[in-house]
């Protein structure tokens, strides 16, 4: 692996245009293909914007028309905007190709970034991305007047009806208010790409965005969890700027130090 190098598009009122960013991602694309560059690292905060990955279903996009930019990334729906941290690692991975592992790497780093700020994250089974985990199903607050008597269980209409949408019934079951009914929520998401060996798109780490961005969507396809960011969390204003540098540190020693051999294919009738 070479050196990882980091690459500042622009952040606050230089924020970028996401399609501008997507441009320069396949250009520094082509030129880590060709070895013309070493790992590359693009950081940048984004205008407001909604992206669909190839797995978003139709039911999952805003109700009122908002316009979404469909991507070639993995994934379903998500926002991205002011607030938020956005890191695209354009690097070469060895064949063959283990993505889950190059997702994994990118959660480590963002775990150790949560918890040097003095938040515990962790991962979620079955779901990609940094967690901040919700108190039992049993001791979280009941929602839409439920009965507080304990020894009857509650039933989540968004788990126990396939064509409930949390969208039409305010704010009680937002994804941005999953912190006060303390159900599990997404500090970071991620969503790559690798093409030829080389991998695109990346993560979005939740600094001190208006989460209510994500009221409109299903964010990333998930209705019975929500999402967070680093301020909500440690109940208090934490900015871009003191978040970069940190990222950029525990991105780079997870990235250059990983191990990055191949995996060992059982031979065929072995």
């Amino acid at each position: 692996m070479t050196e990882l190098r980091f690459v500042h598009l622009g952040f606050g009122p230089e924020s970028v245009e996401y399609t501008e960013a997507w441009e320069e991602q396949r250009r520094v694309h082509a030129a880590r293909f060709a070895d013309e560059i070493d790992d590359t690292c693009l950081m940048v905060e984004h205008e407001p914007v909604y992206t669909a990955g190839r797995r978003t279903d139709p039911s999952e996009r805003p109700l009122d028309g908002t316009p979404v930019i469909d991507v070639d990334r993995g994934g379903k729906i998500t926002w991205h905007g002011p607030g938020q941290l956005v890191g695209y690692p354009i690097m070469k991975l060895p064949r063959p190709v283990d993505v889950v592992a190059h997702v994994r790497r990118l959660e480590e780093a963002l775990i150790r970034t949560a918890a040097e700020f003095g938040l515990e994250t962790t991962r979620v089974e079955g779901r990609s991305g940094v967690w901040v985990l919700g108190d039992p199903v049993e001791q979280r607050p009941r929602t839409g007047g439920l009965s507080l008597d304990f020894s009857v269980p509650a039933v989540d209409p968004r788990t126990g009806d396939d064509e409930f949408d949390a969208r039409l019934h305010g704010p009680e079951y937002a994804p941005s208010n999953a912190g006060q009914r303390r159900e599990d929520r997404k500090l970071a998401a991620i969503g790559i790409r690798v093409a030829k060996g080389v991998t695109m798109h990346g993560f979005s780490l939740n600094v001190n965005p208006d989460s209510t961005w994500f009221d409109r969507i299903i964010p990333c396809g998930i209705r019975d969890a929500g999402v967070t960011s680093l301020s909500y969390e440690l109940g208090r204003e934490v900015t871009i700027a003191e978040v970069l540098p940190v990222v950029e540190r525990h991105l780079k020693d997870v990235l250059e130090h990983a191990e990055l051999r191949p995996r060992e294919i059982e031979a065929a009738g072995a």
